[in-house]
């Protein structure tokens, strides 16, 4: 008699870790810059606001007025020269461009070669992300093999969260894939 029941419930914790591996991927493309604006590029840049870490976006307001531009308006102007530095630190690569009241940021168009290099680290990610979900899956069977050999569930309980798990698994797999073509598309797009 197994001491330990395999349910639905069972497979929710490891779901929700492959759905954070899945979320972590989203995050780090959507800081890839795909030649046109995209405000979440600057979502990783921090500035010292009085001698406080904080979010570029939580200390001036940022918006998109054109496809290739996002301005950045500071709600202190005293902070442009700290936005500035903050922006040339990161590895964003581009220089921003101050008025006294307001940085822009113009993205250029990105070469041929750019993009294809950019499309290299959008696969790398991708791999990082489903080395993730593998993560997630060998967690999971370690957890449950070690269960039957205290027999806590039978061989044949085993085997079958073992496939379920698989199953689980090959669905966020597919989703990495999905979200790396997705990128993928949104950076050879011209």
């Amino acid at each position: 008699m197994s001491d330990i029941s395999i349910n639905s419930q069972t497979f929710k914790p490891y779901e929700d870790k492959m759905k954070g591996a899945i979320k972590n991927l989203e995050d780090n493309f959507n800081g890839i810059r795909a030649g046109r604006a995209n405000p979440r590029v600057l979502d990783k840049i921090t500035v010292d606001y009085y001698g406080v870490e904080s979010p570029l976006n939580q200390v001036a307001n940022i918006q998109v007025p054109e496809a290739r531009m996002i301005t950045i308006q500071p709600w202190e102007t005293n902070m442009l020269k700290e936005i500035e530095k903050a922006i040339h630190m990161s590895d964003l690569g581009i220089n921003p461009q101050s008025d006294g009241k307001l940085i822009r940021l113009v993205f250029p168009q990105l070469t041929e070669e750019r993009r294809r290099e950019l499309v290299k680290d959008v696969k790398k990610l991708g791999e990082q992300g489903k080395v993730a979900v593998r993560n997630v899956r060998r967690e999971a069977i370690d957890t449950y093999r070690t269960h039957q050999k205290q027999n806590k569930i039978s061989e044949d309980e085993l085997y079958n969260f073992e496939q379920d798990m698989q199953e689980l698994t090959d669905k966020y797999t597919e989703l990495v894939d999905k979200s790396v073509e997705k990128k993928e598309a949104e950076l050879m797009e011209i």
